[in-house]
């Protein structure tokens, strides 16, 4: 096909911004400046443009991408919806007249599961730690069926507060929330980052079920999703407080799925591969374990986005995965095939 090439805006893959004869040389000359060069980008090449503001932690600010797109388009801004792809997708009404608890809400893979709850109608209890960034959310869904809850999963009397603020029925439960380790192996971890990893991604999803199966066993009737990790399908994806934290929220999962299904109720896990949410890890990584597994780390399949394994989630999460029980789903563009 030949003709004008067509217009890129932030919502553009890397790689058709890497293959336009405009954008091409502008997205090169800025990571020029930087000191790369385009093969830094080849793991997230099928991601859009945007999501580089994610992945970049701060480093690269909205306005740079903007700046980009205005100067491809002739001077003239562009404006893009990120989210715009996600809600075209939304099927409509599959979470109707249901609530559903989403940690970890304010940002990455939470957030986009709850816009995605909210958008296919369902009432979401949207928990974080953040208050500023979950009035954020709040703000930009402008929905009556969104109820944030600034909530510490570690602290019980904080569980107490998010399972009051959903009601007496609770639909589904998300457990998103986590944190990363400092990719330290067993003989360098400290008692106090096994402690904050275990506390957050495995001490406190295992409270949250805990809380909100009494509504679920009276109602016969729940759907509860955890978010595992690649990390919990092999043992060089992360250090040993991560990989060990995750393999246990599959075997939590694979329990409680065991457990519950003759009262109705599924649960099932999600097992992402690497993500464009911009999460943290620690800036004193271990220089042991991250050189071990940096190599391992070098097959990671392209980076998918929020919104795509909020896809993942939510299908777990509502009646299209009806007969899905005690399943770990690996979200990963086929990682765990390798």
């Amino acid at each position: 096909m030949s003709g004008t090439p067509r217009s890129l805006t932030a919502d553009s893959t890397i790689a058709q911004w890497l293959g336009h004869p405009e954008g091409g040389p502008l997205l090169r000359e800025l990571l020029g400046h930087g000191g790369f060069d385009e093969s830094t980008l080849a793991p997230v090449q099928q991601l859009p443009l945007q999501e580089l503001v994610n992945l970049s932690q701060g480093r690269l600010g909205q306005d740079i991408v903007d700046g980009l797109v205005t100067a491809v388009n002739g001077g003239v801004p562009v404006v893009s919806d990120p989210a715009a792809e996600a809600r075209a997708r939304a099927v409509p009404g599959r979470f109707r007249d249901q609530t559903v608890i989403v940690t970890g809400a304010a940002s990455g893979i939470g957030r986009a599961t709850a816009a995605r709850i909210l958008h296919e109608g369902g009432r979401v209890i949207a928990v974080d730690l953040s208050a500023e960034k979950l009035a954020e959310l709040a703000a930009e869904s402008e929905s009556a069926e969104l109820v944030t809850v600034p909530a510490d999963v570690t602290d019980p009397e904080d569980i107490d507060r998010i399972v009051a603020a959903a009601g007496e029925r609770i639909d589904g439960l998300a457990n998103v929330a986590g944190i990363n380790d400092d990719f330290s192996p067993a003989h360098e971890v400290s008692d106090e980052m096994w402690r904050r990893v275990f506390a957050v991604n495995v001490d406190g999803p295992l409270r949250l079920i805990r809380a909100v199966l009494p509504s679920m066993l009276a109602a016969r009737s729940g759907r509860i999703v955890n978010v595992a990790s690649e990390a919990a399908l092999r043992g060089s994806a992360a250090g040993v407080a991560y990989t060990a934290s995750k393999h246990a929220v599959v075997g939590i999962t694979r329990n409680c799925a065991v457990m519950y299904a003759p009262h109705g109720i599924r649960v099932n896990a999600v097992a992402p591969g690497g993500v464009a949410t911009g999460m943290a890890v620690a800036a004193d990584s271990s220089e042991f374990g991250g050189g071990r597994v940096k190599d391992f780390l070098g097959m990671i399949p392209p980076i998918a986005t929020a919104d795509q394994l909020a896809a993942s989630i939510t299908f777990l999460l509502s009646d299209d995965g009806i007969n899905i029980n005690g399943v770990v789903l690996p979200s990963d563009g086929g990682w765990s095939a390798q």
